[in-house]
């Protein structure tokens, strides 16, 4: 007599639980490797201190970041830790006033781009044939272009508000994550638990959504993660060109852009204590980034 294979004759619903309980081993030895890691640590740890900045910074900042009692350009030390500006104004309050917008705005960018993106990478990746070949001689056209350019062109003929930049940002964003969603569902779409879906008769989107798509979410949470850090440099170039978000707003980039040509006159404090801040705000987005892209490739 043959022997039977068990997994036949397993039940559906145990089947689903295994794989369910399956995936969330995985979830769990993925944050465990991720908290190890020294990249996920460093940039965890400058994000975090950047995020308090945001939430706390009326109360962190010691003087409002409009108010111009001061005495104008005062060097750092003393009771301006950062000195001030050519109005007057405490560096060190608009620095952390400052971490406010770009935190709601880069991410903001992001989830435009990563959603819009991630979209139709799955209609793509699925459905192949035309579909395909018309989005992506469109996505083709838009990733041939450099997206800052682009940006500022948009902006200047629409108009500069912060709405406008984040949905500016976003949308530009979202060819470079369609291409990315594209490529992981074409590696998931001839598994076969794909193919035991059709199999059942499901259509095309609850394959797509619940099936596919939370065997691709690694990548796209990468994904999120890289698009917020071009978000901050993309928004604080835009700001530095004078077509991001607009003064008085205490803006990183707007804040090098008023005074970067006085450096040379010495007064080197207002545009360097900025620039610092959008660099280590970059540099931690990335190295999140690089510890998840490593984590999900284990």
């Amino acid at each position: 007599m043959s022997a039977v294979d068990p997994t036949v004759l397993e039940p559906e619903p145990l089947k689903d639980a295994g794989a369910a309980a399956d995936r969330r081993s995985a979830r769990r030895e993925r944050l465990r490797l991720l908290v190890r890691n020294p990249s996920a640590i460093i940039g965890g740890a400058i994000l975090i201190f950047w995020i308090i900045c945001a939430v706390f910074g009326d109360v962190i900042a010691p003087y409002s970041p409009f108010a111009t009692d001061f005495d104008g350009h005062l060097p750092p030390g003393g009771t301006h830790i950062l000195g001030t500006d050519q109005l007057g104004r405490d560096v060190l309050s608009r620095v952390i006033i400052g971490a406010r917008d770009v935190l709601i705005a880069a991410p903001i960018c992001a989830t435009i781009g990563v959603g819009l993106g991630t979209l139709i990478g799955l209609l793509m990746g699925y459905y192949r044939g035309w579909l395909d070949d018309g989005l992506g001689r469109i996505i083709e056209a838009f990733l041939a272009l450099p997206v800052p350019l682009v940006a500022l062109l948009t902006l200047a003929a629409l108009g500069s508000s912060t709405t406008t930049v984040v949905l500016t940002v976003g949308i530009f964003f979202t060819p470079i994550v369609a291409r990315t969603v594209r490529a992981a569902v074409l590696a998931e779409r001839e598994n076969d638990y794909v193919q035991a879906a059709k199999l059942r008769g499901e259509n095309g989107l609850y394959i797509m959504f619940r099936e596919i798509l939370p065997n691709i979410t690694g990548p796209i949470v990468v994904e999120f993660t890289v698009r917020i850090g071009y978000a901050v440099f993309t928004i604080a170039f835009l700001s530095f060109l004078g077509v991001g978000i607009q003064p008085p707003t205490p803006d990183w980039g707007l804040m090098v852009s008023e005074e970067y040509a006085l450096i040379i006159g010495g007064y080197w404090w207002v545009t360097v204590f900025p620039a610092l801040a959008i660099a280590s705000l970059v540099i931690a987005v990335n190295l999140v980034a690089d510890a998840l892209q490593e984590v999900n490739e284990r």
